[in-house]
């Protein structure tokens, strides 16, 4: 039995992301979803989630959008306090991994407090896949015991011991060709497909980039004929990674 796992990223950045994310999850496939608890609307999000005990709710581990949960960092923020952007991480760049580890703990942490259960952890920009992050993030996961996204397949012995996906599909249109998919991935127990549902408000237009295509997004995992296609999928089964 394959396990199928169809993660919205970003819940908690607007309120139109949240609300495209719960309506995929009451009327469409997404399973799951990954909170940045250092976002404007991050409170909305918890409190949706509350009304929605089946939705898998993890953690959106956050360096590049927002600001912090701690204070008094200095080498992962720009001079106003902010996040740095992720051009920061696509060339060289030197940072205190002692910051980031205590920065994603402070992230974790008030989920907790919040009352959730975080289901797994991956990260906003796959930036835990940079530089020397993709310790960090192992380290932080094993420390929570938290399952995790495997982008890629290096750093074979660091990801030991972890909980994980065996496979990871960014292109969520991959799901009208069920059997090219499938097919794809043969070979794979447990499958991730990442996606960004969303109703497109003035807040994601104003600080995202990628934003029409979320509309997009929504109406495909919302179409009934993909749900029915999936229901009718021998040895698939729809899961968080709860389920794991």
């Amino acid at each position: 039995m394959k396990s199928l796992i169809i993660n919205a990223d970003d819940f908690g950045f607007s309120r139109g992301v949240n609300l495209g994310i719960i309506e995929a999850f009451q009327h469409g496939v997404l399973t799951s979803t990954t909170l940045m608890v250092n976002m404007q609307e991050a409170d909305h999000a918890v409190e949706l989630a509350r009304q929605n005990p089946e939705l898998g709710v993890g953690i959106h581990l956050t360096l590049t959008a927002g600001r912090p949960i701690l204070g008094g960092l200095h080498t992962i923020t720009d001079e106003e306090g902010n996040f740095r952007k992720l051009l920061y991480y696509q060339g060289f760049f030197d940072i205190d991994l002692e910051e980031v580890y205590r920065e994603w703990k402070a992230q974790i942490e008030k989920a907790l407090s919040c009352g959730l259960n975080p289901t797994h952890i991956d990260s906003h920009h796959h930036i835990h896949t940079y530089g020397n992050l993709p310790e960090v993030f192992v380290e932080v996961a094993k420390e929570y015991d938290l399952p995790c996204r495997k982008v890629n397949h290096d750093h074979p012995s660091l990801w030991k011991g972890v909980r994980s996906n065996d496979a990871f599909e960014l292109k969520v249109d991959r799901l009208k060709d069920l059997s090219s998919f499938f097919n794809d991935y043969q070979d794979a127990a447990v499958i991730e497909v990442m996606c960004h549902p969303a109703y497109v408000d003035k807040c994601l237009l104003e600080k995202s980039s990628f934003h029409y295509p979320r509309a997009y997004e929504l109406s495909l995992l919302t179409e009934p004929s993909l749900k029915a296609a999936l229901q009718h999928c021998p040895d698939i089964r729809l899961t968080s990674y709860a389920g794991l």
